[in-house]
Formats: C-alpha cells, sequence, structure tokens
C-alpha cells in the first residue's frame, strides 16, 4: 500500500511541478509519477545534506514539488539547442 501511495504523490508532485515549469517537458502518467518521485527523493537528499531533514525523514509535498521543479529546470537546461 506504501508504494501506491508514494506513485500517487509523485505523480500529483509531477503534474504540480510541470504547471509551474514553463516549456514542454517530459509527459505521460509513468513519466510525470518518475518526475515527482525522483523530485522527492533529490529533495530529501538534498534537505539532509543542508541539515534540513534528520536521517530517516523524507521531504513533505512542497519539497517533492521543488526538486522536481529542478529537474525540469534542469532538463530544459539540458536539452536547449
Amino acid at each position: 500500500m506504501h508504494l501506491i501511495w508514494v506513485v500517487l504523490i509523485g505523480f500529483l508532485a509531477g503534474l504540480v511541478a510541470r504547471m509551474l515549469t514553463p516549456g514542454r517537458g517530459p509527459s505521460g502518467f509513468f513519466l510525470t509519477a518518475g518526475l515527482g518521485i525522483v523530485g522527492s527523493l533529490a529533495a530529501t537528499f538534498l534537505g539532509q545534506a543542508l541539515g534540513w531533514y534528520r536521517p530517516g525523514q523524507s521531504a513533505g509535498f512542497i519539497g517533492a514539488v521543488v526538486g522536481a521543479v529542478i529537474l525540469l529546470l534542469l532538463y530544459h537546461l539540458a536539452t536547449r539547442r
């Protein structure tokens, strides 16, 4: 059941990040959910490295959205012509 919640929250975070970030990005359910999940992991890792979160504590929904936005911005920088 935990995995289902992770995918759903990741999908929602990915949707919000795609709405906040201009430009075309990866689309589809699995890519959007993956974007949110990876954004959450990135935000958790960065937050723990900066001392915002304790070890074992994960980033919340806002942290997942911020991490996904950062990943989308990096994607746009890498694919810019």
